[in-house]
């Protein structure tokens, strides 16, 4: 199940480096981490992606954008932004039982992603970020509250959050919720994940 901190790796934004934050994550109970590196090639997100798994033996490990990567190390499963590879061949390739999540930005990406079987969905970006250049207008809590009344799957937050503004993300109806730069970008990322922690307990 999908609840709680969400941790998406930023090779570029990250203090100390991915080894260590996927770590520190692991350390403060995240069950769910995704691999995300926009700027290596696929050998070495390969090479990468095997010794997080290895970290990742009692979470969840999803691959972004990269199918092949996944396959090749056979990670529970991938995370699809809308040009990214279309759900329906990602779950040929990976079979029934790898998670798909997709990132959706509107109700209406929300219900089609939630018709084809995806997971769980993204739904970005919530306040400003400046992670993702290409993240599109924030769309505030109000797109999680109307996403939460239509889709049944679980629903991650993602875009701006911070310790000043996820608990209105949270009782927005987020079942989950990812902060990047509000951690990644810190001495003590698992202090820092453990405050976004006790938002859901």
């Amino acid at each position: 199940m999908i609840k709680g901190y969400y941790f998406i790796t930023d090779n570029a934004l990250s203090k100390a480096g991915n080894i260590s934050d996927v770590k520190k994550a692991i350390e403060a109970d995240t069950s769910i981490i995704q691999y995300r590196n926009k700027s290596n090639s696929t050998k070495e997100m390969y090479e990468e992606a095997k010794q997080l798994k290895e970290i990742c033996k009692n979470a969840l490990f999803i691959i972004n954008d990269h199918v092949d990567i996944a396959l090749a190390i056979n990670a529970d499963g991938v995370h699809l932004g809308q040009d990214d590879m279309p759900y329906e061949a990602a779950r040929k390739l990976l079979g029934k039982d790898k998670i798909i999540g997709v990132t959706v930005h509107n109700p209406e990406e929300a219900i089609a992603a939630e018709k084809i079987g995806a997971n769980y969905i993204g739904v970005s970006p919530i306040f400003a970020t400046s992670t993702k250049s290409d993240a599109g207008r924030p769309a505030g809590t109000i797109l999680i509250k109307e996403v939460k009344k239509i889709c049944k799957i679980p629903l991650v937050a993602i875009g701006g959050i911070n310790l000043k503004n996820a608990e209105q993300a949270v009782k927005a109806g987020a079942d989950s919720l990812c902060a990047i730069s509000a951690v990644i970008t810190k001495d003590n990322v698992k202090e820092e994940i453990e405050k976004f922690q006790e938002l859901f307990k």
